[in-house]
């Protein structure tokens, strides 16, 4: 049986003040950013003659320290504030690209300077995230409607990233998409430089240690929170780490390099419309909601396994990207409103780095196994892997029983 749904009536307070159109500018745009990555580093990886491993280990790279950071970046955002840390990773993100922009027009990069460069990388978008949970309630009155506005904007740069970076590399070169996606990031800084917003009333006695202790407590005392994790883990392995590898190799082979940028573009398309969906529909149990659409979702890697005509390739990665924006929201706004303020940002790190973890071994496994059992296998391996996950949600009591605060 489906869950209860209610349909609320628009908040009489407004969303769009100022503060929260900066937000969301930076947002999106940093979104645009990191959507870019995986398609030019995808085509600049195997453009260099690197292949899938060295695409995986160039996802990888960032991904893991990404993964192993931002458990700090969280404990650091909650002892001070996250805006000036968000400002510092997109400086530093901004930089990077644009490196990576200049050596690639003026020499051959080797497969070691891009994994060094994907690690930094992936360490400052891990003093990043964490802060954009908690910045939400201080820019906002009414968190899930804002969470489906920003679901909405990160569905137009799901959509717009990798199409921007298919374009930019089928009619310019690689270079120029680092280089745009160096802009994104100059942009959001900006943004973030111009909201104001007040400061954490925090206790700084304790020690970072102390922190991180603390906040693993909080996880680890709901349920809920640490049954999704481990349900990710299986999805990180078997469906996230390997798709970006092994979708752009399946797609390009098939279509060439733009239809893997559309593709992508596609899953962004049907973000939008699952944003849009969850800004009206306000499950009574969200994660039991949320769980019943990921069921969509394994038509992304069933997609890039069958690699059927473009149109067709297209719809199923729109199709999926409604199931995965749906749950982002019911998943965002249930974090951020049962998780106490104070202790937001280290339980949102420890939650981002459980979820993401085993991604970087999937990518990192993705070249090695591909090569002894085929892509395609792999890729019908990811579509049973991602609908086991979505059975794991509704089957998980914590999960399927907790309520809308």
């Amino acid at each position: 049986m489906a869950a209860p749904v209610t349909t609320t009536e628009p908040s009489r307070t407004r969303l769009w003040t100022s503060n929260f159109a900066l937000y969301f500018v930076a947002r999106i745009v940093s979104m645009l950013g990191d959507m870019m990555i995986p398609v030019s580093m995808s085509v600049a990886v195997l453009g260099l003659g690197y292949g899938v491993t060295g695409v995986g280990l160039a996802l990888g790279a960032w991904m893991g320290a990404f993964a192993l950071f931002v458990v700090f970046g969280g404990v650091f955002a909650d002892r001070f504030h996250p805006l000036p840390q968000m400002i510092g990773a997109d400086a530093v993100r901004c930089a990077l690209q644009a490196g990576l922009a200049v050596y690639l027009w003026v020499g051959h990069p080797p497969l070691w300077f891009i994994v060094v460069a994907s690690l930094f990388g992936g360490v400052a978008t891990a003093m990043f995230q964490p802060g954009l949970t908690s910045m939400v309630p201080q820019v906002a009155s009414d968190p899930h409607k804002a969470n489906g506005v920003l679901r909405v904007s990160q569905g137009l740069a799901t959509m717009l990233g990798p199409a921007l970076a298919g374009v930019l590399v089928a009619s310019f070169s690689v270079g120029w998409a680092f280089a745009v996606d160096a802009a994104t990031f100059a942009i959001s800084g900006i943004c973030l430089l111009l909201l104001r917003v007040p400061r954490f009333e925090v206790d700084r006695s304790e020690s970072t240690l102390d922190n991180l202790r603390s906040g693993w407590q909080e996880f680890r005392s709901r349920s809920w929170l640490w049954a999704v994790i481990l349900i990710w883990w299986v999805l990180g392995v078997t469906v996230w780490g390997p798709i970006h590898p092994l979708g752009a190799a399946s797609i390009i082979a098939e279509h060439g390099k733009a239809a893997f940028g559309y593709a992508e573009a596609a899953f962004g398309a049907g973000s939008i419309l699952g944003g849009l969906v969850a800004i009206k529909l306000r499950p009574n149990r969200p994660l039991f909601g949320g769980g019943i659409a990921m069921f969509l979702f394994p038509l992304m890697p069933l997609g890039a396994a069958l690699v059927p005509s473009v149109p067709l390739l297209l719809l199923l990665y729109a199709i999926s990207g409604i199931g995965w924006a749906f749950w982002g929201v019911q998943w965002a706004t249930t974090v951020q409103t049962q998780i106490p303020e104070d202790k937001l940002n280290r339980v949102a790190a420890y939650e981002i780095a459980g979820s993401i973890l085993a991604v970087p071994l999937g990518q990192v496994l993705a070249g090695p196994a591909s090569a002894l059992f085929g892509v395609h296998q792999l890729l019908f391996v990811a579509t049973i892997a991602g609908l086991g996950c979505a059975v794991a949600l509704l089957a998980t009591a914590p999960i399927r029983r907790l309520t809308r605060v």
